[in-house]
């Protein structure tokens, strides 16, 4: 596992709780924050959402399969998904190796009022160092 300083964690993006992240403007863009990817460990499958699918914040909308466990990808926030990462299926290990570039997950048709119940960076950092101990 990789130290929380050496985490790629860009402060552009919120972050939920459950180590995802969604861009902080139009088109917007969710992934799983470096910390979920490295915790993970090499991805094998990516289970996506349809096209159209309503998103409920809280609940699942597909899993990650790594070589160590299955995760379920819990949505931040509520929305429709307006387009799937479909190069992701393909290679997986996009995900791993630029989660917030060529690994995002989906796109999200969304009030950008959503993301004010997530994160910025200084409230993800305190909350990774909080689980650390």
């Amino acid at each position: 596992m990789k130290e929380l300083s050496e985490l790629n964690l860009p402060s552009n993006v919120k972050y939920h709780e459950e180590h995802e992240w969604v861009s902080q403007s139009a088109p917007f863009r969710l992934g799983i924050s470096d910390f979920a990817q490295d915790a993970l460990g090499a991805l094998t499958f990516v289970e996506l959402p349809e096209v159209g699918a309503k998103l409920v914040r809280g609940e699942e909308f597909g899993t990650l399969e790594s070589t160590k466990s299955v995760s379920p990808l819990i949505s931040p926030v509520n929305g429709t998904v307006k387009a799937v990462n479909e190069a992701i299926a393909d290679n997986p290990d996009l995900v791993n190796s630029d989660p917030y570039g060529e690994g995002w997950i989906i796109e999200i048709e969304m009030a950008a009022s959503e993301l004010e119940a997530m994160l910025d960076v200084a409230a993800y950092k305190k909350l990774l160092e909080e689980s650390a101990h």
